[in-house]
């Protein structure tokens, strides 16, 4: 009864998120499906997760490499192979160097691209059997000391060398932009990524992602142009 519970609380917050992005895009003269939907699960239980994908969720956000392994691990006995199977991994934490054999290896996208080290890395890890790993750029677009992320002036340079090996793919921009800022501000933030994306994409046929929004900006971020918003707290509650 408590499992089912879980599972009707989650089902009921992802319509609920999913209505808030149906009603941003429709606002915002978009099409209902131009924007994805990553549940963003770090500290999450595998338990919640295979609730979550009983829900209908199959694409999921992980900050740290360690957990997500193992939950990756436990999915794959909790629901076997074919539904396993259709599962999308993101990698949205800071990649360390002695990490990026497992990301690359267990992942399906990586938002987080911010040097040079790491592209190689990552490319050189890549399996072969795999598709290229699909990468975005993160972008510290507040220019915070404390967060991760290259500056706009400097996404060209890292771009070009994503886009010259073969087993990345580059997809787009991610940011995270500060949170404790006017709604004004905050949509400045959302249009200059939106400004910079649409430039890269006028130079690279494979980028179609914006990675931007979460729990309490989705509407502001979609209005900007982001197709992909990451949500963690207004699926599964605040964490504990």
């Amino acid at each position: 009864m408590i499992q089912n519970s879980m599972i009707f609380s989650i089902a009921d917050k992802l319509e609920n998120v999913r209505a808030r992005i149906q009603k941003a895009t429709i606002s915002a003269k978009r099409l209902p499906d131009s924007v994805q939907l990553i549940a963003v699960t770090k500290t999450r239980e595998a338990e919640i997760l295979h609730q979550a994908m009983q829900a209908g969720l199959v694409q999921f956000g992980e900050n740290y490499l360690s957990e997500a392994l193992a939950k990756q691990k436990t999915l794959l006995s909790l629901c076997g192979e074919e539904d396993y199977a259709k599962l999308v991994w993101h990698f949205i934490g800071p990649i360390q160097s002695n990490k990026t054999r497992l990301i690359a290896e267990n992942f399906s996208w990586v938002h987080t691209l911010e040097r040079s080290k790491i592209v190689q890395r990552l490319n050189e890890q890549r399996p072969t059997q795999m598709q290229p790993l699909n990468c975005c750029i993160q972008i510290n677009i507040d220019e915070e000391n404390s967060k991760s992320g290259i500056l706009l002036k400097e996404v060209e340079l890292l771009a070009a060398e994503i886009n010259s090996v073969p087993n990345l793919c580059l997809r787009g921009l991610m940011c995270i932009p500060n949170a404790n800022q006017s709604e004004a501000n905050l949509m400045d933030a959302f249009n200059r990524m939106a400004k910079k994306f649409e430039e890269l994409k006028a130079l690279y046929p494979s980028v179609d992602t914006l990675s931007m929004g979460m729990s309490s900006d989705i509407e502001t971020a979609i209005e900007c142009g982001s197709s992909m918003v990451r949500v963690g707290t207004a699926l599964f509650g605040e964490r504990t």
